[in-house]
């Protein structure tokens, strides 16, 4: 069998709608798959069935032949020349910030993410008796390694959390599922910072959680719980000054190749690569994750960062979710503005009161909204959609703060 199939032959391996496949049928669907004549790029695009994709992306590896998940056949074509010698698995993606989804394609090696498994496995505490649980679609990149790491450690995985052991998911989707009865005692979060708030909900439902930072230009970089984070086994890490802060560069077998079509992925001559991200040390060989250097709001002469405020918003009691973004303003520069979205019982006017007392002059935004926050097919907030909502004033009424009706 596939080097991620690793179950027994007739143990579980993949429960989605209600479909139920034993880890023999799934090898033998795998070897039995028609692929497209050629040697070229497969195309596996948004909407395949996840069945069909994992069984489509395990003959591609199987068998040496590239394949791009989530695109169809005219992304394949447009990218395939571009793509670095040696891609295996390509994986289309479009960042939270891009309103209008840029595609951009992280190509690599399916060694780089055979080589984290056995790590993941084991400060995760996953093991072959799991039934795993993906909470988005399985063309995202962080979902599909989920359920390739499941195969991998011989459990099965789904998209039911009912008689789940272990869920994968992004903060945002955490929060929305605790609303929920239903929940495993086990979750795997990233995709995005944690809120100490998020996590006591967590752990008030009995939850452990696994928290790790990452990209899909870098794969795992960091892992812990309680907020800090050290690096994730082989990964070597370095925190470099730069304007903005702190910039976490890594150094793994499980980078990529690159990327085609743009995006934040640098490299430097002694096999480092970062995204652009900063980071703060809390001890020694442990950090935090305080945003992106292009999330960088310079208001009034101080640069302050969107994540960070949002962290700290998130924090607060009744804050579902949480953007701020940076608006221009003529005697300013930019101001902060916070896009909120609120449970049932809070009034935003004593969030605003709360941030006041937790932010400083330079954070506290200078307009409010109170919206649902949308997110991207991976279950991260989608700035992008909501910068574009401000511009043309569609986020609705804005509640101002204490500091705007003053005019300070």
């Amino acid at each position: 069998m596939s080097d991620w199939l690793r179950g027994p032959r007739g143990g579980l391996a993949l429960a989605f709608g209600g479909d139920a496949v034993r880890y023999g049928e799934l090898a033998d669907a795998v070897a039995a798959a028609v692929l497209p004549s050629g040697d070229g790029l497969v195309a596996c695009p948004v909407g395949t069935d996840p069945v069909r994709l994992i069984t489509l992306v395990l003959a591609c590896l199987e068998r040496g032949r590239p394949v791009l998940v989530g695109g169809d056949a005219a992304d394949a074509e447009r990218i395939s020349a571009a793509l670095p010698l040696g891609t295996e698995l390509a994986l289309l993606t479009s960042g939270s910030s891009d309103p209008a989804g840029v595609r951009r394609a992280v190509a690599r090696t399916n060694a780089s993410w055979l080589a984290s498994a056995a790590p993941l496995a084991e400060v995760a505490g996953i093991r072959a008796n799991d039934r795993i649980a993906v909470t988005g679609p399985l063309h995202v990149s962080m979902h599909l390694y989920a359920a390739l790491h499941a195969l991998w450690s011989g459990a099965a995985v789904g998209d039911e959390l009912s008689g789940a052991s272990t869920l994968h998911a992004t903060p945002t989707r955490l929060a929305r599922l605790l609303e929920g009865d239903t929940l495993p005692a086990a979750a795997v979060v990233a995709g995005a910072a944690m809120s100490d708030a998020l996590r006591e909900r967590a752990a008030a439902r009995g939850i452990r959680v696994t928290e790790y930072y990452g990209a899909a230009e870098l794969s795992f970089v960091a892992v812990g719980r309680g907020g800090s984070l050290a690096p994730f086994p082989g990964v070597e890490v370095e925190l470099r000054p730069t304007a903005a802060g702190r910039e976490l560069w890594a150094r793994s077998p499980y980078l990529a190749l690159g990327v085609v079509g743009g995006g934040m992925l640098r490299r430097d001559d002694d096999g480092f690569a970062t995204v652009g991200d900063l980071a703060e040390p809390v001890g020694p060989e442990m950090f935090r994750i305080i945003g992106r250097g292009d999330a960088a709001i310079t208001t009034a002469g101080a640069t302050v960062l969107a994540e960070d405020i949002e962290a700290r918003l998130l924090a607060l009691p009744g804050v579902v979710a949480a953007v701020v973004l940076g608006e221009a303003d003529e005697l300013l520069g930019e101001r902060v503005v916070a896009v909120v979205e609120l449970d049932e019982t809070t009034d935003a006017t004593a969030v605003i009161a709360a941030a006041r007392a937790r932010l400083s002059t330079a954070e506290l935004p200078r307009r409010w909204f109170v919206s649902a926050i949308p997110t991207t097919m991976s279950g991260k907030p989608a700035r992008g959609l909501l910068r574009v909502a401000l511009a043309a004033g569609t986020l609705g009424p804005a509640i101002p703060s204490t500091s705007e009706r003053s005019g300070a």
